[in-house]
């Protein structure tokens, strides 16, 4: 069935705590994963949380990345929603399993965006905002 948007959750289990406590590795982690998935990134911000965990964000023109970490539990949890069919998730999130070392990782898929009830193709549209007004 297509879709607007492909969302990826990805459950990073049995990571390298070190990597998921450093803000730097992991936010430059988070940009090349979107880099490598050929993303066009808009704008990022990243927060260490104290005592540990890290949160942050990539929004790319295409969605955004986003992650949360656990290094107490060698957990992270990244979404990875992608709209369009330019670039492909699947690059980013094989990217960010490799670069976080998880040894057991589980993915799963969500098509976002089931709006036709037909299996078709659904192009962007423009909508002139005297129609978003009359909603």
């Amino acid at each position: 069935m297509n879709s607007l948007g492909i969302h990826l959750l990805l459950e990073l289990k049995k990571c390298k705590p070190h990597i998921l406590a450093d803000l730097q590795f992991v936010e430059t982690a988070m940009l090349d994963a979107a880099v490598n998935a050929k993303a066009t990134i808009v704008e990022h911000k990243f927060h260490e949380f104290n005592p540990f965990g890290i949160s942050g964000m990539v929004i790319i023109a295409e969605s955004h990345l986003s992650i949360h970490t656990w290094p107490e539990y060698d957990y992270a949890a990244v979404d990875i929603f992608t709209c369009g069919d330019v670039i492909k998730p699947q690059i980013a999130a094989q990217f960010l399993i490799e670069r976080f070392g998880s040894l057991e990782p589980q993915m799963m898929e969500v098509k976002r965006g089931l709006i036709s009830m037909y299996d078709q193709k659904l192009p962007h549209k423009v909508v002139c905002e005297e129609k978003l007004v009359a909603r």
